[in-house]
């Protein structure tokens, strides 16, 4: 399918571009019309996903803290006004990515040399109109866009990649995904990954169990770095000194496997992988993964072992990070211990 789309080299604008900020309903009509009604059937329809053979290994005896409560945080009404919107975004940005996949199109060069697509930006729109119509205060930073807001900052912040994985979906691979997340003061609060092709849905909130088309999932236990499956997107997406790192785990694993974009953490909450190890990552490529690997029993760093948050804002520049991403606590100290990043 990628012979069939035509490449261009150099960085311009494939819609154009959009008001500074949108606030009124008005403005909105364009993306709205048939949200509602996707998310519904969405929800309600008996989803099955693609067949994969489990291992046997038990799942996770970790569990998030479901009692803790943080009065810095939203409470439980506003995360289910907050999910279903994002179901929403889900549900709109997904009717943008089916009518493009595997279809003919132009495929754009930003100035980091990475895949832009016509998919990409207008998926982005749709989900700003809803945030926007919803939570006109709230700011968003998008992939495609950046920082939208009439304020230098924001309590909340949406940020969003509406396709990660942009090589997987212009070559026709179904394993990219729709990033949402939502920020409450710098902490990802919600996290959903949303595959729009197989018509899989992973939702994290703080303190709640992650689901998967609206059933619980947890990681599974692995308490050997001998014994795990390890995802990465591509080795040849490290650095020199990053590979040599990477390497260190990469020979101690059972298995390291290769090109899932998103799709390798959300199996690993769903405890079907072990171990996701990358580099180069831009806040709003694992923002959203956050409440889900957690959500799960699961837990995400960056390679030093701490929290990978990102303060967004106005003047914020999406810098790159180390992610590693573990089902069972044990193999990710011990793959922290082998990575030997200082």
């Amino acid at each position: 399918m990628l012979a069939q789309s035509h490449f261009f080299c150099k960085s311009l604008s494939l819609i154009p571009p959009p008001s500074p900020v949108l606030r009124s309903a008005k403005t909105l009509s364009l993306h709205l019309s048939s949200s509602q009604s996707g998310r519904s059937s969405f929800l309600s329809s008996s989803l099955s996903a693609v067949p994969i053979s489990r291992v046997t290994m038990t799942p996770n005896s970790k569990r998030p803290d479901l009692s803790e409560d943080s009065s810095s945080e939203p409470i439980a009404t506003d995360l289910d006004r907050f999910a279903a919107v994002a179901n929403e975004l889900a549900d709109a940005s997904g009717e943008v990515i089916r009518k493009y996949f595997r279809k003919k199109f132009d495929i754009v060069e930003k100035d980091d040399m990475s895949p832009v697509t016509i998919a990409d930006q207008m998926a982005e729109e749709a989900m700003v109109s809803i945030i926007f119509h919803n939570f006109p205060s709230h700011a968003i930073y998008g992939e495609e866009k950046g920082w939208r807001c009439k304020e230098e900052s924001a309590d909340y912040v949406w940020v969003l990649d509406p396709i990660d994985g942009t090589k997987s979906f212009i070559t026709g691979k179904p394993v990219f995904g729709t990033l949402i997340a939502l920020l409450y003061k710098g902490k990802p609060i919600l996290g959903l990954i949303d595959q729009p092709i197989l018509k899989e849905r992973w939702i994290g909130m703080s303190g709640r169990r992650t689901k998967l088309n609206g059933e619980d999932i947890s990681t599974r236990s692995c308490p050997k770095l001998s014994q795990a499956y390890l995802y990465t997107t591509s080795p040849h997406l490290f650095s020199v000194e990053a590979a040599k790192a990477f390497s260190r785990v990469r020979d101690k694993v059972k298995m390291p496997l290769y090109g899932c974009d998103c799709y390798a953490y959300a199996l690993l909450a769903s405890g079907f992988v072990d171990l996701v190890i990358e580099s180069g990552l831009k806040p709003y490529d694992f923002l959203a993964l956050v409440p889900v690997i957690e959500g799960a029993g699961g837990t995400i760093t960056d390679w030093n072992g701490n929290p990978p948050l990102w303060e967004a804002s106005s003047s914020a520049v999406a810098t790159s990070f180390n992610v590693v991403a573990a089902g069972d606590s044990n193999i990710h100290q011990q793959a922290l211990e082998s990575l030997e990043w200082h």
